[in-house]
C-alpha cells in the first residue's frame, strides 16, 4: 500500500470569530455524544442527508428544492463538519453511525431513507446493516466498498491541502472552482457559504471542517465495509458518476458482484459530485426509493 508519506496530523482550528453569512432554517440537536447542525424541511417521508468528507449539509440545497414540502428532509453537518460539535476522536463508521441513529431516534423519524454522498454513502450503508430498524432504504451516491489504497491516499492529500487561509470569499471559489471544475456556479458559492468562515480578528476565512478530524474521517475510510454492504437488508440504489476519481469502474463492479440486487447507475458526463452537479437526477432517485419503501 502506498500511503501519503507520514506527517503530523494538522491541529484543529479555533472556532471561527463569526459565520460569514446569515443561513436560514439552520438548527442544533443533540445526538448522543455530539451536537450535530441540521436542516430540517418539509413534511412526509423522512429523507436523512449525509455529506461527503470536508462538505456540509449545503451540498444538498438542490436536491432538497427539487423534493419540495411533500418530503421531510433532514441534511446534516456531520461530526467534524461544519457547525457541528468536532471533538478530538470519533471518525470511524462506528462513530458516525452512532451519530445518525441518535439523530433518527431524537427527532422520532421511524425508518428513513438513508442518502449519503461520499463518506455519507459509507455511513448510510453501515447504518443499514447495523440498524436495519431505523433505514428503510438507501442511496449511496459514488461511494461504495473496495475504494483502492491510492485513491484514498490522493484523498489524504487533498484533504491537507484544503487546509489554508483566504484573504476573501472570492479567493475561496476561485480554489473551489478549480478544485470542483464540473460544479456550477450556484454551488460553488453554496459551499463557499457554508463551508468557510472568518478566524481570528481579521478578514481571513478558513475551512468550517475541522482539519485533524478531516485527516482521521480519511484514515477511517481504509477500513473497508464489504461485509457490512453484504448484510444489507433494504433496498439500495448506488449512483456512480461515469468519470469518478474516487469510485473506479473495478470498485464498481466487484460491488455490483457482491450485491447484484442493488439497483446500479452511472450518470454520464458527470464525476464524483453527484447532488451537486446533477441534483435533479439525485432527487428522482430519491423519490423512486420513497415510492419503493413508502408505497
Amino acid at each position: 500500500m502506498n500511503r501519503v508519506p507520514q506527517q503530523p496530523d494538522p491541529a484543529p482550528h479555533a472556532a471561527p470569530a463569526a459565520l460569514p453569512d446569515a443561513l436560514p432554517g439552520l438548527a442544533h440537536v443533540r445526538a448522543g455524544e455530539v451536537g450535530l447542525c441540521v436542516r430540517d424541511a418539509g413534511s412526509g417521508p423522512a429523507v436523512v442527508l449525509l455529506h461527503g468528507t470536508t462538505a456540509s449539509l449545503g451540498v444538498w440545497d438542490a436536491v432538497v428544492e427539487r423534493l419540495g414540502e411533500t418530503v421531510r428532509t433532514v441534511a446534516v453537518d456531520q461530526r467534524g463538519h461544519g457547525r457541528s460539535g468536532k471533538p478530538a476522536a470519533g471518525y470511524d463508521a462506528a462513530a458516525y453511525t452512532a451519530d445518525v441513529l441518535a439523530l433518527v431516534r431524537e427527532l422520532e423519524l421511524g425508518p428513513v431513507v438513508a442518502v449519503g454522498h461520499s463518506l455519507g454513502a459509507r455511513n448510510a450503508l453501515v447504518l443499514a446493516a447495523e440498524h436495519p430498524e431505523a433505514v428503510a432504504g438507501v442511496v449511496a451516491v459514488d461511494y461504495t466498498p473496495y475504494v483502492e489504497a491510492e485513491v484514498l491516499d490522493a484523498l489524504e492529500a487533498r484533504v491537507r491541502g484544503g487546509d489554508r487561509a483566504f484573504a476573501s470569499g472570492t479567493d475561496v471559489e476561485t480554489y473551489l472552482r478549480e478544485r470542483y471544475p464540473l460544479l456550477p456556479a450556484d454551488a460553488v458559492r453554496r459551499r463557499r457559504r457554508y463551508g468557510y468562515a472568518p478566524a481570528g480578528a481579521g478578514p481571513t476565512l478558513r475551512p468550517l471542517a475541522d482539519p485533524a478530524a478531516m485527516v482521521r474521517t480519511v484514515d477511517g475510510l481504509r477500513r473497508d465495509f464489504a461485509a457490512e454492504t453484504a448484510a444489507v437488508r433494504v433496498p439500495v440504489t448506488l449512483l456512480r458518476g461515469e468519470h469518478s476519481a474516487i469510485v473506479s469502474p473495478r470498485a464498481f463492479a466487484a460491488t455490483r458482484e457482491l450485491r447484484p440486487d442493488f439497483r446500479a447507475v452511472e450518470l454520464a458526463g458527470l464525476d464524483h459530485y453527484l447532488p451537486e452537479e446533477d441534483p435533479h437526477t439525485v432527487a428522482d432517485e430519491i423519490v423512486r426509493m420513497l415510492d419503493r419503501t413508502t408505497g
